[in-house]
């Protein structure tokens, strides 16, 4: 189109602006940036002048000007004194045959995705947080939370430390969490490391996410534990991993199984002192041989300690980590489940030849974690507030095991069959009797209120149990007790 040619902009391009839809500038301006981008209004079009533009519109000069100096400050128009403004964009950018036509459906949006990207846009989503509804599994107890001792740990960090909160971190954390981290894992877990080796995340899931990059290739075997986490599944299935479905018994993960199967694995993924979901632990034997597998194979071992600090008849057990000198084992925990969710602190030890490789993803994941809330709960920790956290919430959370437990039996009898021995954890998993179907029944119970998952979906293989997993931590025993009688009620 020749330079300079008017654009016929009234009627039909413009529709009129309207005071309940906003500033009127900034309606013109996308009205205007719209028909322009879409070839509505060629290119090189001249358009009225402001006073003209407001007239026909019946809105003030100004409020034209301010629409026009935007379309301008984004190289859309070309402003001359004298000569009016002109659409400044090139012919080259809509088809010959056409305007350019608005994408109406989803698909025109999304680039092609590569074999990663698909993988990844096809993986199930987690359950979407359901704050505070009964039955939620690993739910902290956030009526129980010290939450004026963790205001004064914000308040006195951000008080002593300043503008140094305020900057950019360290990739690896706040050093005096790292420090607060390895003495703590050190004592009440037997993890053997340095604080060099401790490196800060905002979640297990990333820390797996970390470990799927670093360490997986497409095509490369993962013992899973089956039933096991699901969270762990899609993480590895992203990088195009082969998943081995490997068979958990009361002894915890079947070794054998997994020699027999995928012998020549490039990793396994287990939650030894408290397996998701069936809450059981694995034994001394399976541990050492799980090692010898590792370090005879050149494999290596995520130890996925979710909720290990929650034990209610012993003391928590002891880590696979610090059973032998392999160097083959990566170590994760987490504060989210401990203190609060929306806290977004977790931890991943991992062996010193792989530090600097972890730096360097978390590096390119995100920077650094958070430094204020880092800074909280390393002064949290020194000053002895977690450790008296976790001795009150061991023994609330006891009670209110014991509280859904007794609930359960009375309102449901044998129709849901706790399994594990192990009193532990923030979550019971119960089995349904015959062959009920454990989604519809997670689907009715979401329709009352209660947030369970079924423990079909946590299978791999064909063969699934079904059953529900119950979350106990979160509410006090009097919604645990009508959470069941509800429950059974679906039964």
């Amino acid at each position: 189109m020749p330079r300079g040619v008017p654009a016929k902009l009234f009627p039909p391009h413009l529709p009129g602006l309207r005071q309940e839809q906003g500033p009127l500038h900034r309606q013109l301006y996308e009205r205007l940036r719209q028909a322009i981008l879409t070839g509505v209004i060629p290119p090189r079009s001249r358009l009225p002048s402001t006073r003209t533009l407001a007239a026909n519109l019946g809105v003030s000069r100004n409020t034209v000007e301010q629409a026009f100096a935007q379309l301008d400050a984004e190289g859309l128009l070309e402003r001359r004194v004298g000569s009016g403004s002109v659409v400044a964009l090139p012919e080259h950018v809509r088809p010959p045959d056409g305007p350019v036509r608005a994408p109406t459906g989803r698909a025109e949006l999304a680039p092609p995705l590569r074999a990663r990207g698909r993988r990844v846009a096809e993986l199930p989503l987690s359950a979407a947080p359901s704050g505070l509804l009964p039955l939620t599994p690993c739910m902290p107890a956030l009526d129980a939370f010290p939450l004026s001792l963790w205001r004064r740990s914000l308040q006195r960090q951000s008080r002593q430390t300043g503008t140094q909160l305020l900057s950019y971190g360290e990739t690896a954390g706040w050093r005096p969490l790292r420090e607060a981290v390895a003495a703590h894992v050190g004592t009440s877990r037997g993890v053997r490391c340095d604080w060099r080796q401790v490196l800060i995340v905002t979640s297990t899931q990333q820390a797996l996410d970390l470990v799927a990059r670093l360490l997986l290739e497409e095509g490369d075997a993962v013992w899973m534990e089956e039933p096991g986490y699901l969270g762990a599944r899609t993480a590895f299935s992203a990088t195009g991993a082969r998943l081995i479905p490997v068979p958990v018994d009361e002894e915890g993960l079947r070794v054998d199984e997994g020699l027999s199967r995928a012998p020549k694995a490039r990793l396994a993924y287990v939650t030894p002192s408290y397996q998701y979901p069936l809450g059981l632990t694995m034994s001394l034997a399976r541990r050492l041989a799980l090692l010898e597998w590792a370090r005879a194979s050149g494999a290596w071992v995520v130890e996925d300690d979710y909720d290990s600090e929650f034990r209610y008849t012993s003391r928590p057990i002891a880590a696979l980590q610090g059973l032998g000198d392999t160097g083959r084992v990566l170590y994760v925990g987490t504060f989210n489940k401990v203190m609060f969710p929306s806290l977004r602190l977790a931890y991943l030890v991992v062996p010193e030849p792989l530090v600097e490789p972890f730096l360097r993803a978390k590096s390119l994941a995100d920077g650094h974690t958070a430094l204020l809330s880092q800074a909280a709960m390393a002064d949290f920790m020194e000053r002895g507030h977690f450790t008296a956290h976790l001795r009150q919430m061991r023994l609330l959370y006891a009670e209110r095991r014991q509280a859904l437990l007794d609930a359960l039996r009375r309102e449901a009898g044998n129709s849901l069959q706790p399994v594990g021995s192990v009193e532990a954890g923030m979550h019971v998993t119960v089995k349904l009797a015959g062959r009920a179907d454990d989604v519809a029944l997670v689907q009715r119970a979401a329709s009352r209120g209660l947030d369970t998952r079924p423990l079909s979906a946590h299978y791999l293989g064909t063969k699934r149990s079904s059953g529900l997993v119950l979350g106990f931590s979160g509410v006090d025993p009097a919604a645990l007790r009508s959470a069941a009688a509800s429950l059974a009620s679906l039964l």
